[in-house]
């Protein structure tokens, strides 16, 4: 938080999180909000809406505390009583309605002025063992980025190279698979998935990441993809031999796709 501020990079952050530590502690993340952002308010206060949210209660909260933000962001996984949402969110003068089609109805944005519609899918195709994308390689992923505009959207989103999964606790795993995302030659964004050769069982981790790291940069090399922070820091990896941890493998994934798009837009 304290380095968007710092960067004055706008951002959402979510109040009511439906998994994690922090679920059902909204008032947890407040105090944070109000500790590290004082006097900071190029930000949006993000709410899940689902049919569990209580919506005025939450809006109630936000009014209570003495806290500066730019407006408010509706994650929308569904509601039937849409004209509440729409009452009680009236005197907020900035208001952005994310929906999650693969969780609404077909035409449940239209509940909802066109200005403030912005479209949130999972496209990462999720396998259940990292060594079954030995068989894939490589899937298709999005186009929003190409017709978001095109279909009344003010913006798009997705799950980056993770998807809408969540894990409570982590494990070794047999392969190691890293996620980079590309452009095709139609500005289509696709995934390329590097997977370890070496499978049989948990063992020698880094070796795992040598193997399928050895073969993304080989894959970029190739194919002439143009160098990100990301991919820098990944053949700076493969230069070293060294390993950082499985959870940076998947932050540089992330930090990649995010260069990807904004370099798209």
């Amino acid at each position: 938080l304290l380095e968007l501020r710092n960067k004055n990079i706008n951002f959402n952050i979510i109040i009511n999180p439906s998994v994690g530590d922090l679920k059902n502690s909204s008032g947890t993340v407040l105090d944070v909000i109000q500790e590290q952002l004082n006097g900071f308010s190029n930000y949006q206060i993000a709410i899940i809406v689902n049919e569990k949210t209580n919506v005025p209660e939450m809006l109630n909260i936000l009014r209570e505390r003495d806290i500066e933000f730019a407006g408010i962001t509706l994650i929308h996984e569904a509601v039937t009583n849409v004209s509440a949402i729409i009452d009680f969110t009236d005197d907020f003068s900035f208001i952005i309605n994310v929906i999650y089609f693969q969780k609404t109805s077909r035409r449940y944005n239209r509940e909802f002025d066109r200005n403030t519609w912005v479209g949130l899918e999972d496209f990462f195709i999720t396998q259940l063992k990292n060594v079954d994308y030995l068989a894939v390689e490589d899937s298709q992923f999005s186009e929003e980025h190409l017709y978001y505009q095109q279909d009344g959207f003010k913006g798009f989103s997705d799950f980056l190279t993770i998807g809408d999964n969540y894990s409570e606790t982590g494990f070794l795993p047999y392969a190691v698979a890293i996620h980079l995302s590309y452009a095709d030659n139609d500005n289509k964004i696709r995934i390329k998935h590097f997977v370890s050769d070496s499978n049989d069982d948990a063992s020698d981790i880094g070796g795992k990441f040598a193997e399928a790291l050895e073969k993304l940069v080989t894959w970029c090399e190739e194919n002439n993809i143009p160098d990100t922070i990301a991919i820098l820091q990944f053949k700076e990896l493969y230069r070293t031999g060294h390993f950082p941890g499985l959870g940076s493998i998947k932050k540089l994934s992330i930090m990649h796709h995010i260069e990807l798009v904004l370099n798209l837009i």
